[in-house]
């Protein structure tokens, strides 16, 4: 699949950049972000614009990682191939898997940085958080959300996304990330408003996004 977004100005997402280079590292040398959110609600687009903020930092998709027979039941991959060898401070070498010829490609190299970002469907899962310096919840209505990707991938994703709505309703049942959110993010006319999330610290994340506007807009 390919994630193209529509670059924003650096100062748009200065505020959550800011905090985010001032965590702990939480995998190794990295400092691990997830955002999360169901399909459709825009998390590649702000992931992209987050890490131009971040001043080029990498983001792992979790396209990249699920696979036609694992939509969901790709943890074990993502651990070993990604999570691990990043929690020794190593280069990661995670196989890309390719939507339209149906298998994975060649292993891709993600080696360390200040800061990784880890976007897609399931990025705040349970065996996912102890790893994560923050998780961001993309916020929008499920229904919404899956509204604009049937609408941006067409007809001949139909049946595919009928079998993709019903194993994320699964999977958020079973495993849900919004509930563990450290902020929820939610797209405005001119760009992003992040508040705190259900288990965000309000006064610290306050205190930096705040920086560029009245209000927690980014």
């Amino acid at each position: 699949m390919s994630h193209p977004y529509r670059p924003a100005p650096a100062a748009a997402l200065r505020g959550l950049a800011r905090l985010l280079r001032a965590l702990p590292p939480s995998c190794g040398p990295v400092r691990l972000i997830g955002v999360d959110g169901h399909a459709g609600s825009g998390k590649t687009t702000f992931a992209g614009r987050l890490a131009d903020a971040l001043g080029g930092a990498p983001v792992l998709h979790l396209d990249d990682i699920a696979s036609h027979d694992e939509l969901f039941a790709w943890t074990p991959r993502l651990l070993g191939q990604v999570i691990e060898p990043l929690g020794r401070g190593e280069t990661a070498h995670y196989a890309p898997y390719d939507w339209r010829a149906r298998r994975f490609a060649p292993p891709r190299p993600l080696p360390p940085a200040p800061v990784i970002l880890v976007e897609g469907v399931g990025a705040g899962r349970r065996a996912l958080r102890p790893h994560l310096a923050r998780l961001l919840w993309l916020e929008m209505p499920s229904e919404d959300a899956w509204a604009r990707g049937r609408s941006r991938d067409g007809e001949e994703q139909r049946d595919f996304w009928a079998g993709w709505v019903a194993a994320e309703r699964r999977h958020f049942t079973e495993d849900p990330s919004r509930p563990f959110a450290d902020l929820l993010v939610q797209a405005v006319p001119k760009g992003y408003e992040v508040l705190p999330g259900p288990v965000g610290a309000p006064d610290a994340d306050r205190s930096v996004t705040e920086g560029d506007g009245p209000s927690v807009v980014c």
